[in-house]
């Protein structure tokens, strides 16, 4: 099936406006402002790598922020313990973290609803502790970055976020691209069917098993590149900073507030949630790291109980009124 022509409008006009975002003259030009557009793309980039697991396939996984830490510590131990270029830890990060995610699974998927997602807290507690013990990868310490080139190359830069915004940006174009060629293929397809009813899938002939493995694999490799995209940013990596459930929460309740298996949903929710994290933070301090999670919680129980689809429902919903109200006049 294709695109409608309003669907292609809006993502090429979403583009445009993401590519032009840290250009335009004005409050956006600041530092902070940057951070927290960077850091709206890169939780984006997250939720929608989860996404495809929990939101198209319907698997709620909260072990989430393994995959993302298997990506941040290998990348991290490129540059830092063997004083590479991040690039080969990038690769090397997302392949291990979609062979975890495989590894893990296969026994896992034999759990159905709850208990799938009760064995994914489990799964999160086990790597924490694990790292924190492992001296090869800097144990509760963690890794501290050197001073090294900026550029492209070493993807650095202390002076501006701005070549870290398009960095974001990138990661964005392949995550989302992929994820906008999916939903109108068959894989996507068999997601869905598995998601809206596993028994009827496979009486059609889907292989259940298989699609929901290819769906975490993916999935898996996705948040990988984020995790990369996390430690260069931020020049450290420690168990509690990637592999923690409080991650992998975060990534679960940005793509439910923003509309769970749709493709702007994730994209919503980090829109919504950063820029209330960073600002309550910035104006409260300490007390504000509570504060954005009482307002976040509010809003997910009153989206729950109004408005399950998220944002995205919220704004499918007052798209068809204003055509019904348009049908009404005519």
């Amino acid at each position: 099936m294709g695109r409608s022509r309003r669907d292609r409008r809006l993502w090429y006009v979403m583009l445009i406006v993401l590519a032009l975002l840290p250009l335009i003259p004005g409050p956006l030009q600041g530092p902070f402002a940057q951070h927290v557009l960077v850091s709206i793309l890169l939780f984006a980039c997250m939720s929608q790598a989860w996404n495809i697991l929990g939101g198209y396939c319907g698997q709620v996984s909260f072990g989430h922020s393994v995959f993302f830490g298997i990506g941040a510590y290998g990348t991290g131990m490129a540059v830092v313990t063997y004083g590479l270029a991040p690039w080969p830890g990038v690769i090397a990060g997302a392949f291990l973290a979609m062979i975890v995610a495989i590894a893990m699974s296969y026994p896992c998927f034999r759990l159905k609803g709850h208990y799938f997602a009760i064995a994914t807290f489990a799964i999160v507690e086990i790597f924490n502790r694990l790292f924190m013990v492992w001296d090869w990868v800097g144990g509760a310490m963690g890794l501290d970055y050197p001073i090294i080139e900026e550029g492209w190359k070493n993807f650095m830069w202390f002076q501006s976020k701005t070549q870290y915004y398009y960095g974001a940006f990138i990661l964005f174009l392949i995550i989302f691209s992929f994820v906008r060629w999916m939903e109108a293929n068959k894989l996507g397809y068999y997601m869905k069917a598995v998601r809206d009813g596993q028994e009827a899938a496979e009486s059609l002939g889907v292989n259940s098993t298989s699609v929901k493995l290819t769906a975490i694999a993916i999935s898996a490799f996705l948040a990988a590149l984020c995790g990369a995209f996390f430690v260069q940013y931020n020049l450290r990596v420690d168990p509690p900073m990637v592999m923690s459930l409080d991650m992998s929460m975060r990534f679960v309740l940005i793509t439910i507030l923003g509309g769970l298996g749709t493709l702007w949903g994730p994209l919503l929710g980090a829109a919504i949630l950063i820029p209330l994290q960073e600002y309550t933070r910035a104006i409260w301090g300490g007390l504000g790291g509570g504060v954005d999670l009482i307002i976040f919680g509010i809003l997910i129980i009153v989206i729950v109980i109004r408005q399950p689809k998220g944002v995205m429902g919220f704004i499918s919903w007052l798209a068809s009124r204003s055509k019904a109200a348009k049908g009404g006049d005519e």
